[in-house]
């Protein structure tokens, strides 16, 4: 299953738009990218100084994101959930088009790698899916990085202090550097899994081929001891240095601010695999695939939480104005008013990030910002329903929380109905609709 696949899908779908203006990938692309933030897949078709073409917003919305996992809304967190507890071994093949060409003289330059916004640190890799595994091959690990340019054959990665840092730390210990394969364009199912909260030791291609219902197909790397995706468009084959070390950043992150700097690893590039016309893909940072990517399988995380401490949840919005990071919506079925509250803490225990959470009935859309406003004008009092945890874990993204030690607030919401009082004083007046009423309605709705 490959990125190509899934771009001729929505282009029947008239998910595509292709844009025949020579852009430059330093400012321009991404100020397209930008503009266009919530609509179609943007296919850059001229790339000033380039041969290549650029692929960006390929899941900046909900609907593209589902039609990736071929499911529905109502469904969705079940596939992922069942993907996390059920991940299938993918085949290792001998042949993939990302193997049509391979070569050990590298030049990175050679790649429309955009530089984003004014203050980046330079041109900078957004859609890297990187492949690890720990030096006694026991553990294997998948997961998304941000990669900065430095020169033709190195890069700076940013490591996050999770699974691919633990392998890299079990590495340098052992003073070796780690080798990876960074792909780049690979079908969104793909990033989906990578971006996953999974435990240690968890291969995320194996996740990843359970959502692709068996089909995702690896190769082995040529040049380093490591696998990706046999249908990429492209794999950087790389090792992590074990004593290299550069300043990183800043960069424009998921809050739409700038990244403080922080000496991070140097990667050194040793061999490239490609397709022979490869498009490159890219993800602008803090825009609503970026958002959407990182969130949505947070968004799982806890509606599996949640559902273990209430009867139902019926929908989790991690917001666009929270980042897709730090704010979330819950709608619940409570049976008590006691309900919401561990609602509240399943859902931080879910995702240590989350910095503020409303939980709302099931008649509230969380996609509707004016019906849960309206949730919290009704049925919120602070005195009773709000819930405050101070010096709690939150997110390093966080410009108003210590990015050192990530210290943080946190506040709860419980903008459910409470149970002690009639259901009717809580609910919106309706005005009955016979048929004559509801056809004129939708001959005015047409209506210019």
């Amino acid at each position: 299953m490959s990125l190509r696949e899934f771009l001729e899908e929505m282009e029947a779908e008239r998910e595509v738009l292709k844009i025949e203006k020579k852009l430059s990938p330093k400012y321009q692309i991404p100020a397209v990218m930008k503009a266009l933030d919530n609509g179609p897949i943007l296919i850059f078709e001229k790339v000033k100084n380039f041969e290549n073409k650029v692929v960006a917003n390929v899941c900046a919305t909900r609907k593209r994101l589902f039609k990736a996992l071929k499911t529905s809304p109502e469904h969705v967190y079940e596939k992922l959930v069942g993907a996390w507890k059920n991940p299938r071994r993918p085949k290792i093949v001998k042949k993939g088009a990302v193997l049509e060409v391979s070569t050990e003289k590298v030049n990175l330059h050679r790649f429309p790698i955009l530089t984003h916004f004014e203050k980046d640190a330079g041109p900078y890799i957004t859609s890297a899916v990187i492949y690890a595994k720990s030096p006694d091959g026991s553990v294997e690990n998948v997961s998304v990085h941000r990669l900065l340019l430095l020169d033709k054959n190195r890069l700076a990665i940013r490591l996050v202090p999770r699974h691919l840092y633990k392998l890299w730390d079990i590495a340098r210990k052992s003073e070796r550097d780690l080798e990876v394969a960074i792909s780049i364009g690979v079908h969104p199912a793909v990033i989906i899994a990578a971006t996953s909260p999974l435990p240690f030791g968890t291969n995320e291609f194996h996740v990843a081929n359970t959502l692709l219902n068996g089909e995702l197909e690896l190769v082995k790397c040529p040049h380093v001891d490591a696998v990706a995706p046999a249908e990429a468009e492209i794999v950087l084959e790389g090792k992590i240095s074990s004593v290299e070390m550069v300043s990183e950043g800043p960069l424009v992150d998921i809050t739409g601010t700038y990244d403080i700097q922080r000496n991070q690893p140097v990667v050194e590039v040793v061999g490239i695999i490609h397709r022979e016309d490869y498009i490159y893909q890219a993800i602008l940072p803090s825009g609503n695939e970026h958002r959407l990517l990182m969130g949505f399988p947070r968004e799982a995380k806890i509606w599996q939480s949640v559902s273990n401490v209430v009867p139902r949840v019926k929908a989790v919005n991690l917001t666009g104005g929270g980042c897709g990071w730090l704010h979330a919506l819950i709608s619940i079925e409570k049976q008590t008013d006691g309900d919401a509250k561990n609602a509240l803490l399943a859902a931080f225990s879910a995702h240590p990030s989350l910095k503020h959470a409303v939980v709302v009935d099931t008649d509230i859309n969380v996609y509707d910002l004016e019906e849960v406003e309206w949730a919290l004008a009704t049925r919120f009092q602070a005195d009773e329903d709000l819930l405050i945890i101070p010096n709690a874990r939150g997110s390093s993204l966080d410009p108003s929380a210590d990015q050192e030690t990530c210290l943080t607030t946190k506040m709860g919401m419980d903008a459910t109905r409470p149970l002690n009082k009639p259901r009717e004083k809580f609910e919106k007046a309706k005005i009955p609709l016979d048929e004559k009423t509801k056809k004129v309605l939708e001959i005015l709705k047409k209506q210019p």
